[in-house]
């Protein structure tokens, strides 16, 4: 059975009987009846809680005259948000700014977590990234269809008709294929800086990890633009009218 953090006892210990049933109520075997929540859920689950708190106090400590750093904060990540939505899907991405905002924030901070002693990241769980991956897929595909009806339909048979019993196929096997590289690509990074950090610092516990932590948090920073910027290239492409 794989090594449980503290955070997963504690939910399995108190949760874990809830979490079994509400996986049996759906035709869910848990791998483990014992533990049925994993480490990856457990860590979402305080990135979850970690995020919706600082969307709270945000919200509480709003002020035109005195904003604190938290407001600061939160500005700076709308206006970085909104600055990059106008410029990839143009004047429609105010509508799209909330789901932007969520998902990079939630990629950032779940990449970023497995830095903290006792903690790992839910994103060197490939099930995790998958399920970005995922969200993001159904998500813009939505918003596709939304905006474009019916006619959605045209962009994956071509703009020669004659060609599109060809097309059609090779574009459902080229979207189908960005699932698969944006859960490799976030997967593989933030997996393979985890076990680089953690090899170093048991085999030189003192000065040499801490560069390999800092490129770890580089990259956890990288990665998590890299997702949110091919996001937002989907939702341009899936949204855009001319075809």
């Amino acid at each position: 059975m794989p090594t449980q953090l503290l955070l997963t006892k504690f939910l399995n210990a108190h949760f874990g009987g809830a979490a079994e049933a509400l996986l049996r109520a759906v035709h869910v075997t848990p791998v483990n009846a014992q533990a049925p929540i994993t480490n990856g859920v457990a860590m979402e689950l305080l990135v979850f809680v970690f995020l919706v708190a600082y969307f709270v106090a945000v919200r509480f400590s709003l002020s035109v005259e005195t904003p604190n750093g938290l407001q600061h904060l939160a500005e700076m990540t709308n206006e970085f948000v909104t600055d990059q939505g106008e410029q990839i899907i143009g004047h429609e991405h105010a509508r799209f700014t909330s789901y932007l905002t969520a998902l990079g924030l939630f990629i950032l901070v779940s990449n970023l977590v497995g830095v903290i002693p006792g903690l790992e990241s839910p994103t060197s769980n490939i099930v995790v990234p998958l399920g970005f991956a995922l969200t993001t897929f159904a998500y813009y595909h939505y918003q596709g269809v939304r905006a474009n009806g019916f006619g959605y339909i045209k962009q994956f048979l071509g703009p020669l008709w004659w060609l599109s019993w060809l097309l059609f196929p090779i574009e459902i096997i080229s979207h189908s294929a960005r699932i698969l590289s944006l859960t490799v690509r976030l997967y593989a990074n933030i997996f393979a800086g985890d076990l680089l950090t953690l090899v170093f610092f048991s085999l030189i516990p003192v000065g040499i990890p801490l560069v390999f932590l800092g490129l770890h948090m580089g990259v956890a920073i990288v990665q998590a633009y890299v997702f949110f910027l091919l996001a937002a290239i989907y939702l341009s492409m899936a949204v855009a009218h001319e075809h």
